[in-house]
């Protein structure tokens, strides 16, 4: 197979934000973040990507944006992609890691409020699988998170887990390549 027929999507994990209790759509970049950010336009822009989508949280746009407007596109905002909903209020920060083992032990559990992990992935995989739809045998570039970016590529293989997620760094690239009918073929990592 030639690899015109793959279709890459490179997952940009957003890049270093600063934690502020009930703003999770809001917060943006700190100034390293701003910096790293640069960064991902910097290592992204030679791979010709060519379609760009983003969770609605600021972060992850802003980690992207930079890219887009380097390749003169604009990137869509998909409501699904956002990071999977922990809990209202039932989760402190200092047990943000201990909660979210828990959640990968059990894909069918969720705290009060929150999302199990099957919920997260089900919404997630929905849109991945309508964007493979419309740019199949393209290069999209998806602005994301570590929660449910690893929830995405668990249903393409499951050894992606609490291990992973927690591997994972602020900023972080992976890219996903599959064969025209939609079957993935690797995942690379491309930030250093």
């Amino acid at each position: 197979m030639s690899v015109e027929a793959y279709t890459s999507l490179y997952f940009v994990r957003h890049a270093e934000s600063r934690f502020i209790e009930g703003q999770e759509r809001e917060r943006g970049l700190t100034e390293q973040g701003d910096l790293d950010a640069e960064k991902v336009a910097q290592l992204l822009h030679k791979e010709d990507v060519e379609v760009f989508y983003s969770s609605p949280y600021l972060r992850a746009v802003h980690t992207i944006q930079r890219l887009a407007d380097l390749c003169g596109k604009s990137v869509f905002i998909e409501e699904d992609l956002r990071e999977r909903t922990l809990s209202c209020s039932h989760v402190k920060h200092d047990d943000f890691h201990e909660a979210k083992r828990q959640l990968y032990r059990d894909a069918t559990f969720a705290f009060p409020g929150g999302e199990s992990g099957i919920q997260a992935q089900k919404r997630a995989i929905n849109t991945i699988e309508k964007m493979l739809g419309e740019h199949r045998g393209k290069k999209v570039v998806i602005g994301t998170h570590g929660d449910i970016m690893t929830l995405i590529f668990q249903h393409y293989n499951l050894s992606y887990g609490f291990d992973f997620w927690k591997g994972t760094t602020m900023p972080d690239i992976y890219r996903m390549d599959l064969d025209q009918t939609d079957k993935m073929l690797q995942i690379t990592r491309m930030w250093e």
